[in-house]
């Protein structure tokens, strides 16, 4: 049933995920055993083979003719000589040109142990011909092939598991939907979800600071001449002329174009789900394990995807305190006294490739960092099992109280689309770039708050934790007609710091909600569904009051005692979000208005769990 709505264009319900998840039982792992009381213990083996070497590079032609470059590591001798196969085999589809040393396509620490790998550009990428479109239909069955070519060589013993980061972990969720029978592991690091919800149009709003940086980067690196392009110049030539001509006629350039002036591509719709792993992460039946971050650019799809996936095979989930380069190497793990990703995937590929008694099935389900309690705890599931709906509303004046407050009030400030960058979003959606350049806003949002509305609670009786989506709902109205509207939560130090935990960002005339594709805990909604079609957009107007359920990207964190709680509004979040020119023009010289009242009850709904449910993961 789930297949045939998805094939009709609906997405699997998020409340329906948690309903299902809810019957399974909430304490029970994918193999029936309790993980709650679960902790992570070390996992190693020693190196089989001393050393690996990369055979001839031997590019795969595909249906059409399109050649993908490709390269294979094998374990091997002392000698240097490839070592007797058969292997199972790792493949990673990569459009980062797998020749470039600086960007991992090869894991030596897998091949050491056993594991032959095999690293794909797709096409249109690296040294790959063809015209590349962003994980396209045409793209995605290239996999497929790619697959039948790796399980088919005589160094491969017919098993494979899929690894890899970002672009390398989304394409194996949408290689694992496609259910090749040779396909039997995936360890996808900070993956996304939703092309269009998580990355790209977050609120209707255009990701100014990641998708013009990405797909300028998967171009540059298209016409890098790598070490095997030597083995192959003619390939090199060929592909490099057909991947800038695309980008500059049928792909990169025009779609950025779209993006900025409002065109179709700035509406959801059929071209971004084909691109979204979680519209066929019900088809993936592969165990897979899925590592994200709380400062990921995909921080929204990562624990939805294990979500999904999970009702059908067993899956796990990885959430650390990262950003995009550090969740792609999982960053201070080992320090944490956990073990590194490499030895958490070489349990992972040792049971499902190996069937070796590696011991996985023992350890967490769901492992995530807490901001706040700076340290690991683990969990039966995402979301958290014990969590309950709490809601805390907006008063006027700037308090942030348990109550709905018993007096109307309007609090307003300037519309600046360009608020945000002093704040750790700033930091986030660039993939840590601006954090490099401006480390005090990452940790501290005081200066960005200047032009922002806040709401604050008192200093917390006792520990406060909370893990899962959030969602603000607030009476909005601006000067202007239409706004932009950017919530953060954040961690008020008993020094008056302010740190950004999590936020959400809404074009109010983007605010239509699909109640049934809506998630709710406790008969709250707790992450609105928003529609952003073109159908759905309704500009609120000059001075109209209207409701706007604000999606904040999921978290978990505490709020020690003595800490408090802070809700920070404001018109924007740049450079994550910028409206289309069409929206800007609507939004500029305006002031937002936030209602709070008895009439009017802005609030924000937490997913709060029980202090000492937060169970630390060693």
């Amino acid at each position: 049933m789930n297949r045939l709505l998805r094939r009709a264009g609906v997405l699997l319900l998020p409340a329906t995920v948690a309903v299902l998840a809810a019957c399974s039982g909430s304490d029970q792992g994918a193999a029936g055993q309790s993980t709650i009381d679960a902790r992570w213990t070390a996992y190693e083996r020693p190196v089989e083979y001393p050393g690996s070497v990369t055979l001839p590079a031997e590019p795969i032609t595909m249906r059409d003719g399109v050649r993908l470059a490709t390269a294979v590591r094998l374990p091997a001798g002392e000698d240097g000589e490839p070592a007797a196969g058969p292997f199972p085999v790792l493949v990673t589809l990569t459009g980062y040109n797998r020749g470039i040393p600086a960007i991992p396509a090869f894991n030596n620490y897998l091949v050491e142990r056993g594991y032959a790998h095999v690293s794909v550009d797709v096409r249109g990428t690296g040294s790959s011909e063809g015209a590349w479109e962003a994980f396209s239909e045409t793209e995605q069955a290239d996999y497929y092939e790619v697959l039948d070519w790796a399980a088919s060589q005589p160094w491969s013993n017919g098993r494979i598991g899929t690894w890899g980061a970002s672009f390398m972990g989304i394409t194996q969720l949408l290689a694992a939907a496609q259910q090749h029978p040779a396909h039997e592991a995936a360890f996808a690091i900070v993956p996304m979800g939703d092309g269009y919800r998580d990355i790209v149009f977050s609120g209707g709003q255009t990701n100014i600071g990641f998708i013009p940086l990405w797909m300028g980067l998967v171009t540059a690196l298209s016409v890098v001449p790598t070490v095997d392009t030597l083995q192959n110049p003619a390939l090199y030539i060929s592909s490099a002329l057909q991947n800038l001509t695309a980008a500059i006629t049928t792909f990169q350039v025009p779609i950025i174009a779209q993006a900025v002036l409002g065109g179709d591509i700035a509406y959801d719709g059929p071209f971004w789900r084909t691109r979204s792993p979680i519209e066929v992460a019900d088809d993936v039946r592969v165990p897979t394990f899925i590592v994200g971050g709380l400062k990921d650019i995909f921080q929204r799809g990562e624990p939805m995807l294990y979500e999904a996936i999970r009702r059908n095979n067993e899956a796990k989930l990885l959430i650390g305190p990262w950003e995009h380069v550090g969740g792609s190497f999982g960053a201070g793990l080992e320090d944490a006294g956990l073990p590194s990703m490499d030895q958490m995937a070489l349990q992972w590929f040792d049971r499902h490739l190996r069937d070796m008694r590696s011991g996985t099935e023992a350890q967490p389900t769901v492992t995530q960092y807490y901001w706040g309690r700076e340290d690991w705890s683990v969990a039966a599931d995402w979301p958290h099992p014990a969590a309950r709906a709490e809601r805390w509303y907006l008063q006027p004046g700037g308090e942030l109280a348990p109550e709905a407050p018993a007096e109307a009030g309007v609090d307003r400030t300037l519309q600046i689309p360009v608020n945000g960058l002093c704040s750790s979003s700033a930091s986030q959606w660039t993939a840590g770039i601006l954090g490099i350049v401006a480390p005090p806003c990452a940790a501290d949002n005081r200066l960005n708050e200047i032009i922002e509305l806040t709401y604050t609670t008192p200093p917390m009786e006792a520990d406060y934790a909370v893990n899962g989506p959030i969602q603000a709902d607030l009476w909005v109205s601006s000067s202007a007609p239409d706004t932009g509207v950017n919530v953060r939560l954040t961690l008020v130090d008993e020094q008056g710091r302010s740190r950004e935990l999590t936020h959400g960002l809404l074009n109010a005339s983007m605010r239509a909600v699909d109640p049934e594709r809506s998630r709710y805990l406790d008969g709250e909604m707790i992450q609105p569904w928003h529609l952003f079609t073109r159908e759905a957009r309704d500009v609120p107007g000059i001075g109209n009051v209207v409701p706007v359920n604000v999606e904040i990207f999921p978290s978990s964190f505490v709020i020690p005692e003595g800490h408090r709680l802070r809700v920070a509004i404001g018109p924007g979040d740049f450079p994550h979000g910028l409206p289309p020119v069409a929206d800007l023009i609507d939004q500029l010289l305006g002031v937002i208005s936030i209602h709070a009242g008895p009439d009017r009850p802005s609030s924000v709904v937490l997913p709060v769990v029980p202090a000492d449910a937060v169970v630390p993961a060693r």
